[in-house]
């Protein structure tokens, strides 16, 4: 009974694998969008057109439980997608809500005034069309007040990662958490705001420095997905065996993916 995991490229894997360590009976069917990566340089509605056809894929694979593994996607397409399109039978959940959960410390269900947190700097590394949308300062002013979100848009570092330059991808970080800290010297929390920057996470870690507590939302969501899926069982569709497919070349791809996640990983054509 599979669950899909949608990516605008290679970013998702990050979550796939937390998930798949966190429930191994459960089948994923991922799928990467490699050949339009990256997103965060799209319009809102070429990012949603694009996510539709994958999330309609992974549909078509027996998935009734979609996981939109982009950060660009969750934030440019998810609430015109469950406004308009979904039907009832089928689900796709975002990455922004366990991460709000974890920095407010309160459900997503909770609708009580917004409150005072913990944390009151907090730095967002993300892609253009991330910061562009606010979605996240959106969500997270529902629930907490007091919080200075500083964001930077982090260019080129996704291209980085997609064609395994992970030299550059590595001298990209630090000039992007450079420029942050330009603007908010001393951020208590760092948010690696696009599922391809945790590859990326000891580099950030390094840049920003010990004192800054950085989420990484991989493991988060893998927790949401387990606790959702206890709750919500026959969302797990039909689907029975496990794939990789991308819209990119599959061997180029295969070969990117097994390097990121250091184990073997097999790409079909979607």
């Amino acid at each position: 009974m599979a669950v899909g995991i949608f990516d605008s490229g290679l970013g998702g894997l990050t979550v796939l694998d937390a998930c798949a360590k966190r429930l191994p009976q459960v089948p994923f069917v991922y799928y990467g969008d490699n050949c339009h990566a990256p997103y965060g340089v799209r319009t809102a509605d070429d990012i949603y057109d694009l996510t539709k056809t994958g999330v309609q894929r992974l549909f078509d694979a027996g998935c009734d439980l979609v996981i939109l593994a982009c950060n660009t996607a969750s934030a440019a397409a998810l609430r015109r997608m469950q406004e308009s399109w979904l039907t009832p039978d089928k689900r796709v959940l975002g990455v922004f809500v366990p991460l709000i959960e974890s920095l407010t410390e309160r459900q997503w269900g909770d609708n009580s005034p917004p409150r005072e947190v913990a944390v009151k700097h907090v730095a967002l590394f993300a892609t253009p069309a991330t910061v562009a949308s606010r979605a996240f300062q959106r969500e997270l002013a529902f629930r907490a007040i007091g919080v200075d979100v500083e964001a930077q848009a982090c260019g080129g570092l996704v291209d980085a990662i997609e064609d395994g330059d992970m030299i550059l991808a590595e001298a990209l970080v630090r000039s992007h958490v450079e420029a942050l800290k330009r603007k908010m010297p001393h951020p208590q929390a760092a948010i690696l705001g696009c599922t391809h920057y945790p590859l990326m996470e000891p580099t950030f870690r390094e840049a920003l420095g010990p004192e800054v507590q950085v989420y990484s939302q991989a493991n988060l969501v893998a927790a949401s997905l387990e606790d959702y899926l206890n709750r919500h069982p026959d969302k797990r569709g039909p689907g029975e065996v496990s794939m990789f497919l991308t819209t990119g070349d599959p061997a180029r791809v295969s070969t990117h993916a097994t390097q990121a996640l250091k184990r073997r990983i097999d790409f079909h054509a979607a």
